[in-house]
């Protein structure tokens, strides 16, 4: 059961298809802090849950937290124009988490409503994010230097502005709002890694990025307001197939991820980037089984995510905005 904190409430009004000169709003009136679950997947390509990315509207800022795949879309249909994303913020260099940088770097360029970024695109990353950006710079320069002789574009809309971390600590602040990077565990060969926990007027929300058990997340996310965590959930008998014990030893089950709500104590806790897997002989865990294997050790508000799912966070109260239906 939710607690009186948390207030579920009808979708807002989002445009799900429409031509470029559509109008795209940015927050719900009155709102200074939402952050909209653009992707809650995995590298399996479903349609129901596209790749990791969360969207973060803060004291007048959009912040994007990776940019898995079909993240350009998700921003379309939650109203945010991709050229107007102030920062893009990488857990690490996964390539499900890193696979939609060039169409919101590009797309973003166009002069179409749904775009037009006026200024660099700023990424935030571990150490390997210069270098990935300087790469997608080299692949794309064909595309770039056609569109700035054929279209005049400006070259300064698809300048790249890279600041790398080695540690954990506070990586960006403007204008009241605070991101710190977390340092969490993904195995011991998938480094660095982090989460991020965002600060803004008393308010919080921690982004878990993916770890296995980590008592430092729980630190970082003691008292949060919005806690939103990655799960991997296979059962036993897959567990005894190499790859799929590889796969789990590197994520966070329902059981654990049970320990770090019930210690960290967040108004509500939220999953997402879902790993959870079957095959033909062995069904994977249902959605409700994953609630079920978490309430063995919490018994707080929980959520399952969803794609385009939105949470506004109040002095008060959470605020959930249920996903609007196609």
């Amino acid at each position: 059961m939710l607690t009186r904190r948390i207030a579920l409430v009808a979708a807002v009004s989002v445009l799900l298809t429409g031509p470029a000169h559509a109008q795209f709003k940015v927050t719900p009136p009155g709102s200074d802090f939402k952050v909209t679950l653009l992707g809650t997947g995995s590298p399996a390509p479903i349609m129901k849950r596209f790749g990791p990315g969360t969207l973060v509207q803060v004291g007048g800022q959009n912040l994007l937290f990776d940019a898995g795949r079909g993240v350009t879309q998700r921003l379309y249909q939650a109203g945010q124009p991709m050229g107007k994303i102030d920062a893009l913020f990488l857990t690490h260099l996964h390539s499900d988490h890193v696979v939609g940088i060039p169409d919101v770097w590009l797309t973003g360029w166009l002069r179409a409503a749904y775009a037009r970024r006026d200024g660099p695109f700023r990424v935030f990353g571990p150490e390997g994010t210069r270098n990935l950006m300087e790469g997608m710079e080299k692949a794309y320069a064909w595309d770039i230097e056609t569109r700035v002789a054929d279209q005049g574009f400006k070259r300064e809309a698809i300048a790249v502005d890279v600041t790398e971390f080695e540690k954990e600590g506070v990586v960006y602040e403007k204008d009241g709002v605070k991101v710190s990077s977390i340092e969490v565990d993904h195995g011991d060969k998938v480094k660095p890694a982090f989460g991020y926990r965002i600060d803004y007027g008393g308010r919080s929300v921690v982004i878990s990025g993916d770890t296995k058990f980590n008592e430092n997340l729980i630190k970082h996310a003691t008292g949060t307001d919005l806690l939103i965590h990655q799960v991997a959930a296979m059962r036993p008998e897959l567990l005894k197939i190499p790859v799929f014990k590889v796969i789990m030893a590197h994520h966070t089950s329902p059981e654990e991820a049970g320990v770090v709500f019930a210690r960290a104590k967040p108004k509500l806790a939220v999953y997402y980037h879902f790993v959870i897997y079957g095959n033909p002989k062995i069904p994977p865990y249902t959605e409700q089984d994953v609630i079920d294997l978490t309430r063995k050790n919490y018994s707080g508000p929980l959520l399952i995510g969803q794609d385009l799912a939105a949470f506004v966070i109040s002095k008060e109260e959470v605020t959930v905005v249920a996903p609007p239906k196609n």
